[in-house]
């Protein structure tokens, strides 16, 4: 049975249940001290083996009692693996989830920044924005200013990092949304999807560590990937112009949202 993180998080969460959810994919090397590191936070940890052919079944193994577990084949893509692991986390009581990568570029220590802001902010999609340890990738550069430009047209708000997977989603609040996207693309979606929805966005501050180039592993393929990104942004700006800032609008004239 899952532990209840209720009283281990910080003061003032208690109405909260909080949980860290880990897709992998091919990050044998990284996930063993990813998983320990995000052990040491005392929050429940779900892993979604995301189809993985290399030793990640066998670093699993170590954690079998210690972490939730989803495997499965073949590779289905991010967007999927989030949507399996949001499926546990309701299904185990969890009314937040904390998504961190499983290539150890994300620092689990950062959790508490997360947890302290669910305290102020309650029901908000809270986002990590990026303090870079060493140099971004020119083409992860490129993909975040290409993904907040239209993150901005898309919403009418702008973000400074829209492409950082280490965020806590209000699961609570989003009421069984899901991505339609199963690929990387998927975050942008849920990202624009919950400012629609009225869904107060906030961003903390947290710390990312890009490894030398040939130590790196990416499953990111640039020709492919943008073109998918491309596909949903058109379909993204079409949905804002009919649904997005209508829905906004009533948010903020009837909902009493938060200003962003």
């Amino acid at each position: 049975m899952m532990p209840d993180c209720d009283t281990d998080i910080r003061p003032g969460t208690e109405a909260l249940s909080v949980c860290i959810i880990i897709p992998t994919y091919n990050n044998a090397k990284t996930l063993r001290e990813v998983l320990e590191d995000a052990l040491q936070q005392i929050l429940p940890v779900i892993v979604v083996n995301d189809g993985s052919t290399d030793e990640t079944a066998a670093v699993l193994k170590d954690f079998a009692g210690r972490v939730e577990i989803i495997s499965y084949q073949p590779n289905r893509g991010k967007g999927h693996a989030l949507k399996n692991g949001f499926d546990r986390a309701e299904k185990l009581g969890y009314s937040c989830a904390i998504t961190m990568d499983s290539d150890g570029q994300h620092v689990a220590t950062d959790i508490a920044r997360f947890t302290d802001a669910l305290n102020r902010y309650p029901d908000a999609l809270i986002i990590g924005q990026r303090i870079v340890e060493g140099n971004m990738p020119p083409k992860n550069s490129f993909a975040n200013k290409f993904s907040n430009f239209w993150f901005a047209v898309q919403t009418a708000r702008r973000l400074r990092d829209t492409q950082n997977g280490f965020r806590l989603y209000p699961l609570r609040a989003m009421k069984g949304m899901r991505p339609f996207s199963s690929r990387y693309e998927a975050e942008l979606e849920l990202l624009v999807r919950c400012r629609w929805k009225g869904i107060r966005i906030v961003s903390v501050p947290t710390r990312v560590y890009y490894a030398p180039e040939e130590e790196r592993v990416t499953h990111f393929r640039p020709g492919r990937d943008f073109l998918r990104i491309s596909i949903l942004n058109t379909l993204l700006v079409i949905a804002a112009i009919v649904y997005g800032y209508p829905s906004m609008l009533y948010h903020y004239l009837f909902k009493r949202s938060p200003k962003p």
